[in-house]
């Protein structure tokens, strides 16, 4: 089969590698939809955020996969060939306590898919069952593939932020992430102003229903936040784009007993912790990816507010197509970009 791998230094290769067997506990997943993500562009450059020097290059890379079972392992039993499915990104040790609550992704011993463990942007994937999530039938293999590490983390910020219909939420950073956060919090029934320094980013999440778009480069950025929230702040900020003058803005719009997520990635940055968190006595807590206990609340959340994901795809791209297609995510000219089949 063909897969894509990511050795480093913006270099993609495409190599022929067998179709993986399963085990008892595993499945086949033929692959229909996997999305490129910022954290894969890491692998690109070789600087794996996981699995270190040792992830890039090494494995198929891809992290957001869905498609349809073609083979299952003599011990399964809840899914059968045909079922249509998306993929939990962390294989844990289904053992410890953080297994046993649903947070694979918080195990010790965990392996994550196209970065210590071979990944999605292939014509197969090989998985333990207990990674499946089940997905309707009207569910595209595009939204399947998205409701997983795209809008499912944020779906997951957003509810630990407490995002609700009294809610003033910022969202700082309008990739894939930020975009997919717009449609998550107003799903839950905040206002928001969504915020990012490049204009197409900043009217693709107004498309998505953001209340108020706002360069955060704009010197009045921060008085216009104020407006927005009737002169009172915030109730919650969640950043996406990993940058610190967006943290040190996102603390200092949040109202007194706010609350803030950092999903962004980065090694480093510089806060005021007395007069942004103490005196204001702020909650504020990083979250990435989600529980697969959340799964259903992320599907139902889908259904009942008839939220359109596929508006994320903005570019859909075939396999041999992968080093255009890392190219372009890279440079900031696609939202969310997908391997389909």
């Amino acid at each position: 089969m063909q897969a894509v791998f990511l050795p480093g230094n913006k270099q993609v290769e495409i190599r022929s590698i067998p179709v993986p067997e399963v085990g008892p506990d595993d499945v086949l997943v033929e692959m229909h939809a996997s999305c490129i993500c910022r954290s894969d562009l890491s692998l690109y450059y070789g600087n794996a955020v996981v699995g270190g020097g040792n992830a890039t290059g090494g494995f198929v890379c891809g992290h957001e996969p869905a498609g349809t079972l073609v083979a299952i392992g003599a011990a399964v039993t809840e899914f059968a060939v045909g079922d249509r499915v998306a993929v939990y990104l962390a294989i844990g040790c289904g053992v410890c306590a953080h297994c046993r609550r649903g947070d694979m992704h918080l195990c010790a011993k965990w392996k994550c898919l196209g970065f210590t463990i071979d990944g999605g942007n292939a014509e197969f994937l090989k998985v333990p069952a207990r990674n499946l999530l089940k997905v309707p039938d009207h569910m595209s293999a595009v939204a399947a593939a998205i409701s997983t590490d795209a809008f499912g983390t944020l779906f997951s910020a957003c509810r630990k932020v407490g995002v609700n219909g009294l809610s003033r939420i910022g969202i700082w950073g309008l990739g894939p992430m930020g975009s997919s956060g717009v449609l998550a919090a107003k799903a839950l029934g905040g206002q928001v102003v969504a915020l990012d320094p490049i204009a197409e980013r900043r009217e693709f999440a107004k498309k998505l229903g953001a209340d108020l778009v706002i360069d955060p480069t704009d010197p009045q950025a921060a008085e216009a936040i104020r407006e927005f929230s009737g002169g009172e702040g915030l109730t919650g900020a969640i950043d996406c784009s990993g940058n610190t003058a967006a943290h040190n803005m996102a603390l200092d719009a949040l109202a007194p007993l706010g609350r803030m997520a950092f999903v962004g990635e980065n090694a480093q940055t510089t806060i005021r912790p007395s007069d942004q968190l103490i005196r204001k006595q702020l909650t504020v807590f990083g979250s990435w990816y989600f529980g697969i206990n959340e799964y259903q609340d992320i599907l139902t959340t889908i259904a009942t507010h008839k939220i359109d994901l596929e508006r994320l795809a903005t570019h859909t791209f075939r396999l041999d197509e992968a080093e255009t297609a890392f190219r372009l995510f890279d440079q900031r000219e696609t939202e969310k970009a997908v391997f389909v089949r």
